[in-house]
């Protein structure tokens, strides 16, 4: 049986952060070839020696975050891209609000400078709250949630793209559009 999350670390590692280990091609958009993924997987470990097109299947259909994408013999991945040459994405208008998690320590630099992409390409912001604590977790045990007029800012020339079905990307978010989540949120959502 396969190992979903295990192979899906492996695929995200080659798709968005160092294609060239593998010896993969991405084009402006991030995809490749399936078939081209499949054989450097393949050369990659023992794991996945036996590793074909149902597994991969079979990995999108179990995620419970959608992070890659497969359109016939080309498959991508949707954000998180560290490289860099910059994956182009079609701006798109966003929710009226977007959230972010971040760590208590990131406050002032955010409330100061606004978000910007840091080692990544794209500021990653989430469509609801649960989500965005759940990756400010990974930085903090009791994260700061952020609240993103996006509505706001995008009117006044911020570029949004659609990162995936719950995910939104921006190059920046100027600190004027970002405010902290009440604490009785965050409150609520501790006790679930």
């Amino acid at each position: 049986m396969t190992d979903f999350p295990k192979l899906s670390r492996a695929v995200s590692h080659a798709l968005r952060h160092e294609p060239w280990l593998y010896e993969l091609e991405l084009d402006d958009e991030g995809w490749t070839s399936v078939e081209d993924l499949l054989q450097a997987l393949r050369r990659e470990s023992p794991d996945w020696v036996n590793f074909d097109v149902p597994d991969l299947e079979g990995m999108l259909l179990s995620s419970p975050k959608r992070r890659h994408e497969m359109r016939g013999d080309r498959i991508r991945a949707f954000y998180g891209h560290s490289f860099p040459s910059r994956i182009v994405k079609p701006q798109e208008s966003p929710p009226q609000k977007l959230f972010h998690g971040t760590s208590r320590k990131s406050l002032e630099v955010i409330e100061s400078e606004g978000l910007r992409p840091m080692r990544r390409q794209y500021v990653h912001l989430s469509e609801d709250i649960e989500m965005a604590r759940q990756v400010g977790q990974r930085k903090d045990t009791d994260p700061v949630v952020l609240v993103i007029d996006s509505a706001a800012a995008h009117g006044e020339h911020v570029s949004f793209y659609r990162g995936g079905e719950k995910v939104w990307l921006a190059d920046s978010v100027p600190a004027r559009y970002i405010a902290v989540l009440p604490e009785e949120n965050r409150v609520h959502l501790r006790g679930r």
